[in-house]
């Protein structure tokens, strides 16, 4: 196999955010990792913080920045859409803001919600989207709107669910459903579109069939040889476009649908997971030009569950959960199994690295911490009251859990 040198790949991290700020989809380095520290065990009377009750239904994953904590929520019938900021030390809210109205709302499956992409905040800013509903840009500290955009057509089919990103001054959402598929740069000061790129993608499946055309992937930054690339996949296809632009760099047609993972990097190759019976998790090296389907996937593992949690790669072991709670571990280098255990339990949130662990919460409120290796090894199953359809997301000192009904903030007391 081919690999690059490690020297001329990175991943671009998130506008300054420091180990205590955990500003975007999957973190800093949008792949799950985080400094600090987190308890191994709790309950609802043990290592709990606080627990602030969150209105609504939304599943999108808590961000952090300094202080602050933000989500995003909405009514279940989507009428009403929200942003809320809470105090990290003390679980209070401190802004809940009511960004959107919509009279009459697209369908969204139930298992889905209106408010399920995860903002991204930095100093001063915090991005919020809703799909097709509308995208805005508030000031943190008084939560006032600075900008919105709500004029972006996208049949979601099944409802929104991919999260922006923001790189060099502009941010980056896709719009992957039944009716279009595209994906956008706006300005972040202002919300003006600076590029919009329809996909164009070949589907293999019958034109009625939207749930061949919709995905939720969010896309990811790396540099490649000293330029950067804006990875997106989508259902069908994973494309590079170089992001100042929005030019197509590469494409592989992988087959497959529904994609909502977001790209992990690793030795010059983007791991990918396809919902390809045939193809399924895929490492796709980035460095082509043009069309690569047919020579830049390295490797490929079908032999794995339907995929909505994100993989997490630690070392050179890549961790999939499927969504009926079996972990998958493999070999990144060439994709071969390592183990398999059956967690139990229903996996919608992504897997976190933490303090040497690796913490998955399921549905059914229960939170596996593992120990990583080469051999399965359960450090301990701690139940909260409700499940968890959201990521975790670290503080530097703690562990944010947000379930179905609840924030929690499970932290250690001082001095144990």
């Amino acid at each position: 196999m081919r690999y690059l040198p490690a020297l001329l790949v990175c991943l671009i991290f998130g506008s300054s955010a420091t180990a205590a700020d955990w500003n975007q989809y999957l973190g800093p380095q949008g792949d799950g990792h985080a400094a600090g520290t987190a308890p191994l065990t709790w309950s609802e009377q043990q290592n709990v913080a606080w627990k602030t009750p969150i209105h609504g239904k939304g599943w999108s994953s808590p961000v952090v920045w300094k202080d602050q904590i933000w989500l995003t929520t909405a009514t279940e019938d989507g009428t009403r859409m929200y942003a809320v900021c809470l105090d990290k030390n003390s679980g209070k809210v401190i802004h809940d803001v009511l960004l959107f109205e919509n009279e009459s709302p697209d369908f969204c499956h139930a298992f889905n919600s209106y408010a399920s992409p995860t903002p991204f905040v930095e100093e001063g800013s915090v991005y919020v989207h809703f799909g097709k509903y509308g995208t805005a840009c508030l000031d943190t500290k008084t939560g006032e709107k600075r900008w919105e955009r709500r004029d972006f057509a996208c049949d979601h089919y099944r409802g929104p669910g991919a999260s922006p990103i923001v790189h060099d001054g502009l941010l980056f959402v896709s719009y992957d459903g039944f009716d279009v598929q595209y994906l956008t740069a706006l300005d972040k000061h202002t919300g003006e579109t600076v590029w919009r790129k329809d996909r164009e993608i070949k589907y293999e499946s019958a034109p009625d069939d939207g749930d061949k055309k919709k995905a939720y992937s969010t896309a990811a930054i790396v540099t490649v040889a000293g330029k950067e690339l804006l990875i997106s996949p989508s259902s069908g296809a994973t494309i590079a476009y170089e992001p100042k632009t929005g030019k197509e760099v590469w494409r592989c047609n992988h087959g497959g649908w529904n994609a909502s993972i977001r790209p992990i990097f690793h030795q010059g190759r983007a791991i990918i997971d396809t919902h390809s019976r045939g193809l399924g998790t895929v490492a796709i090296r980035i460095d082509g030009k043009g069309d690569v389907s047919d020579t830049h996937i390295d490797w490929s593992h079908s032999k794995t569950g339907r995929q909505l949690p994100n993989p997490l790669l630690v070392d050179d072991l890549l961790y999939l959960v499927d969504s009926l709670g079996v972990m998958t571990v493999l070999d990144v280098n060439d994709g071969s199994v390592v183990w398999k255990h059956r967690l139990g339990g229903n996996f919608v949130g992504s897997p976190l690295y933490l303090d040497g662990r690796i913490y998955v919460a399921n549905l059914e409120g229960e939170t596996h911490v593992l120990a990583p290796g080469r051999t399965y090894q359960s450090l301990a199953v701690n139940k909260l009251d409700s499940g968890c359809m959201a990521s975790p997301a670290a503080t530097g000192d703690g562990l944010l859990l947000r379930t179905t009904t609840d924030l929690y903030y499970l932290k250690t007391p001082a001095g144990n």
